[in-house]
């Protein structure tokens, strides 16, 4: 199978031609490592190859309706036994797991062949994916700037054509940013329609959600097919689909009420093509015959800011100290991000973080008032262009004023939450508008809509009410029909092929 076959093919139209032994699954594994060796290096999208694993796999009899599609997992809470999961951290890179994950199981009865895992930034905490472990994931539309994060890896490879699909998950926006950075299809399930276990019963409450990376919405809609349904040692027990989210695309999603808004729930500033892209969209699903209203729920950003920030810093607080115990490396093996961040998180009172967690509920109530009048609501994906690589970093003055921080401790740790606030801030001034889905648990959806005028793509957002995934589908299904993406491809030169 040579190359441009194989890259034009989605997930499901591979999975078909070895169905029907049009080609077979070894030609097709070929073509993904072949592929994986042409772009890699300039991507750094592959952090741990499992090629071998791979080999093996591919020559084996495989069932399942992905059976000898090439796959990688994203190396954050995708679990492979036998072999680390880094979560982009130094300490984790040689931890070996005993155990598959859940999701990583169900994957696997699918049929797919898992050929690597994907870059991360460390333990998934920033939009994009700079690892100091493993250095930058680069974007293949632009080598100069970023996919996104946190499944930036997973991103990167899918729209290279690497795999057809990835392995993602979601507890801030971590599928749905990189999706819109690279052209893709980002579905983030609602809480707890896909397992985290065994080895995690729910991550941040529930924000945190397992998902894929496509270019199709037809694979985005096999791939949750496969992966969806409750596990009998988990917190979360949703009904089943009304029928199979493949059977939802094609299917007409009906007249839909669509309020819109590109305005920063954080009040900053918002580029001029990321609003473009959200009326064109609007304008889109008005011919359509959907009604489309500028509306937003009513819910103050910055004060979901500071409640997500706590949660944040306690989990990071709680991970640091658990990574240490188990590994017994010491505090340098921490991006200075996480110590910070860690620090801050073990003065913050229980009692302030029960408080600030039952917050939660004031945003899932907002939320449910504004779907009482609209079936969905629409944003930019995220607030501009993907940002060039390094961005996003911080200044060197304000770096050694965190390392003098964290070296006084003491009193001066009390000011830190203000530095590291003002810094979250700062790098969510792109990334303003996914948190409201995770915090509330709702399902949400970024589709590649637009490009921009340099031709990046530039996605945008819908929100739904709970157990509307097949709805999601069913949108976006028409969308892409209306206005097709997959054919689009990053201009990587001959020469990296």
């Amino acid at each position: 199978m040579d190359d441009a076959a194989y890259v034009e093919q989605d997930a499901l139209g591979l999975a078909a031609l070895i169905a029907a032994g049009e080609v077979s699954q070894v030609e097709v594994l070929d073509a993904a490592l072949a592929r994986a060796e042409a772009v890699n290096p300039q991507l750094n999208a592959i952090i741990l190859p499992m090629y071998e694993q791979a080999k093996a796999r591919a020559a084996e009899p495989l069932s399942g309706p992905l059976a000898g599609v090439p796959f990688l997992l994203k190396d954050l809470l995708q679990d492979y036994a036998g072999l680390p999961t880094s979560a982009g951290n130094r300490a984790l890179r040689t931890e070996v797991v005993a155990q598959h994950s859940e999701v990583v199981r169900r994957w696997l009865d699918a049929g797919v062949v898992i050929m690597g895992k994907t870059n991360v930034p460390e333990f998934g905490g920033k939009a994009v994916t700079e690892p100091d472990e493993f250095g930058p994931t680069r974007n293949p539309w632009d080598l100069r700037r970023t996919p996104g994060g946190s499944s930036g890896g997973s991103a990167a490879a899918v729209a290279a054509g690497i795999v057809p699909a990835a392995g993602a998950n979601d507890g801030a926006g971590s599928i749905r940013t990189p999706a819109a950075c690279c052209g893709l299809v980002g579905l983030k399930p609602g809480r707890g329609r896909v397992p985290l276990g065994p080895e995690w019963a729910e991550v941040m409450h529930g924000a945190v959600v397992h998902g894929v990376l496509t270019r199709t919405v037809r694979d985005t809609a096999a791939f949750l097919d496969v992966a969806a349904g409750p596990e009998p040692a988990g917190p979360f027990w949703l009904g089943a689909p009304e029928r199979s989210y493949a059977d939802e695309v094609g299917r007409e999603p009906g007249r839909l009420r669509i309020g819109f808004s590109a305005r920063s729930p954080l009040g900053t500033p918002v580029h001029h093509e990321a609003v473009a892209a959200v009326r064109s969209a609007a304008e889109l699903l008005e011919s359509l015959g959907h009604d489309v209203t500028e509306a937003e729920p009513v819910v103050d950003g910055r004060r979901l800011l500071d409640d997500f920030l706590t949660l944040y810093s306690v989990t990071s607080a709680a991970l640091v100290r658990e990574v240490r115990q188990r590994t017994g490396c010491g505090a340098d093996a921490f991006e200075l991000d996480t110590r910070l961040l860690a620090a801050i998180g073990r003065r913050i009172p229980a009692a302030e973080y029960v408080v600030r967690q039952n917050r939660w509920h004031d945003y899932t109530r907002a939320l449910s008032a504004f779907h009482a009048d609209h079936d969905l609501l629409l944003t930019p994906t995220i607030a501009g262009p993907p940002v060039p690589i390094g961005a996003l970093e911080p200044p060197q003055w304000l770096r050694r004023a965190e390392q003098a921080i964290l070296r006084t401790r003491g009193q001066r740790l009390a000011t830190a939450s203000g530095f590291v606030r003002r810094e979250v801030l700062r790098n969510l001034t792109a990334t303003p508008f996914t948190q409201l889905a995770n915090l509330t648990g709702r399902p949400a959806l970024s589709v590649p809509l637009h490009w921009t005028a340099s031709g990046l793509p530039l996605g945008v957002q819908f929100v739904a009410p709970p157990n509307a995934e097949g709805l999601l589908v069913r949108l976006a299904s028409q969308l892409e029909q209306a206005r097709p993406w997959a054919h689009r491809r990053p201009p990587l030169t001959p020469a990296s092929r």
